[in-house]
């Protein structure tokens, strides 16, 4: 078990495919899950299909969707950091790492979970993943939580090797499928997932891998 585990994500719905089985089966362990989501994602181009929102109610959207992802997962404790929708890289380095230096003093996490910056696709994925490095990366060695890194852009494992942690979340996938489907606006039918057989939903969903992220 975990004393605290801290996941800094740039988006609603970052968490959903790449995490979400891993942190329900922390929660059931007992530990508690603070999760800080940097934006709204307003900037999304998915309004749902058939579409069923617009851009002025889009953020409003995404957090309510946000909020039954975590509740699916059994996360408490939501923090919404209030930065705008693709522009995480070009923020304020100092003010973005204190605010999240600021959550990393209050929740004194053992693990804390990001992407891997570099290796993420999204600029706000590395740009996110690079803040929560740099500010664990300050701490003394013996304060520093461990960080596990998710990482999915091309030839990714020719740069980093292979994942070193690989959670098997197949007692989790109703907590997982209910974090996708809960982003009504973003995954519109949980692509086809309910014409999958159990075996198909397990091998589609059931591991998720991180890269722990190792400080020179």
């Amino acid at each position: 078990m975990e004393r605290h585990i801290l996941v800094v994500l740039p988006h609603p719905d970052d968490e959903a495919f790449s995490l979400s089985g891993t942190l329900a089966k922390h929660i059931e362990a007992g530990s508690p899950v603070t999760y800080a989501c940097l934006t709204l994602g307003e900037m999304g181009r998915n309004m749902g299909n058939p579409p069923f929102t617009n851009r002025v109610e889009l953020p409003g959207i995404r957090k309510q969707e946000l909020e039954e992802s975590c509740a699916a997962i059994g996360i408490q404790d939501l923090r919404l950091l209030g930065y705008h929708d693709k522009t995480v890289e070009f923020e304020d380095t100092a003010l973005l790492d204190g605010n999240i230096a600021a959550i990393l003093d209050e929740v004194k996490p053992s693990l804390v979970y990001t992407f891997y910056p570099g290796y993420s696709v999204h600029p706000d994925h590395d740009a996110t993943g690079a803040a929560v490095v740099r500010t664990v990366g300050r701490l003394p060695e013996d304060e520093r939580p461990t960080v596990r890194c998710m990482a999915f852009s091309r030839d990714h494992e020719l740069a980093i090797g292979r994942p070193d942690v690989i959670s098997d979340v197949k007692g989790f996938l109703k907590q997982k499928m209910g974090a996708i489907r809960a982003h009504r606006s973003q995954f519109h039918g949980v692509i086809g997932s309910n014409s999958l057989t159990d075996r198909e939903m397990q091998e589609r969903f059931g591991t998720e891998r991180f890269w722990t992220y190792r400080f020179n």
